[in-house]
């Protein structure tokens, strides 16, 4: 059958970016505690498009993703990027992938188990320079204001917020690790059930750990940093005040930059990655 995508386009307008976005998708992922686990991805992908071009092929996204969404680990996600390349016969390719990841979690005191999600994602971009990776967890968390309980005669206002760690392509990692990195250096964590006992036993230790934002990611950045694991990171909190329509915000990140640039080479560091997993 005629193949129009194919054709030769006159414009003269290369596409830096095109493909298919917000698919859903099932994917599997390694779990700490369960070896592996089962969810829903949002899936963008994408190529870029020589001038001449007059059309990508859509399908091949689909099939080239179906064939690795079994095993999503970094190592996968840069070969499956590589081989989008050389089907689309595109100078880079790009994934940005979206999805909640499950943790059972124990009350405090009750010790009453129940799952909590949390939103993590994968960030990656594959050219003839090399490779580029970010991976990401969102993790909601309680602060108590350390003015609030400083100045007030009795109780301090806290408020739920949010943590996102981002850290580039290093050493192999859980996403478990990250996300009680982050609750520890919060007031508090969340949990998804709490009985009386527990509810009582949180509101005590986090009134005991009043936390500013500032507070928060500078806490998460020592502790990633002290892994040394990571060539580049970011931390950033935002807390959605409970006595002001806005919310506080800080942000910071291991200073060089350079390290999120693509992994010079064709095969970079893929090859010590995948001997980090299991």
């Amino acid at each position: 059958m005629v193949d129009v995508q194919s054709f030769r386009d006159d414009r003269n307008v290369a596409i830096q970016k095109v493909g298919v976005k917000g698919l859903r998708y099932p994917i599997t992922l390694l779990d700490k505690a369960e070896k592996y686990q089962h969810t829903t991805a949002a899936v963008n992908l994408f190529a870029d498009l020589p001038h001449d071009f007059k059309g990508t092929h859509m399908s091949r996204f689909i099939e080239v993703f179906e064939e690795y969404r079994t095993d999503l680990s970094m190592p996968n996600v840069i070969k499956m990027l590589r081989k989008l390349r050389a089907e689309l016969d595109a100078q880079t390719t790009y994934t940005d992938i979206h999805f909640p990841y499950f943790i059972k979690k124990k009350a405090p005191v009750s010790e009453q188990a129940s799952i909590m999600n949390y939103e993590c994602f994968y960030e990656a971009s594959c050219s003839g320079k090399g490779h580029r990776f970010i991976a990401g967890v969102i993790v909601p968390v309680q602060t108590v204001c350390p003015c609030s309980k400083a100045i007030s005669d009795g109780g301090a206002h806290n408020q739920r917020g949010i943590v996102t760690l981002q850290v580039s392509l290093g050493p192999f990692f859980w996403f478990e690790d990250l996300i009680r990195i982050i609750e520890e250096s919060a007031s508090s964590e969340l949990f998804t059930l709490l009985k009386r006992e527990d509810e009582k036993y949180i509101t005590e230790k986090a009134y005991m750990q009043p936390r500013f934002v500032e507070d928060v990611v500078r806490e998460v950045y020592l502790k990633v940093d002290a892994l040394q694991r990571f060539p580049w990171f970011s931390v950033e909190a935002e807390n959605f005040e409970s006595i002001h329509n806005h919310s506080a915000y800080a942000y910071v990140e291991k200073s060089d930059r350079s390290k999120i640039e693509p992994v010079s080479g064709e095969h970079g560091r893929l090859d010590r990655l995948e001997s980090y997993y299991p």
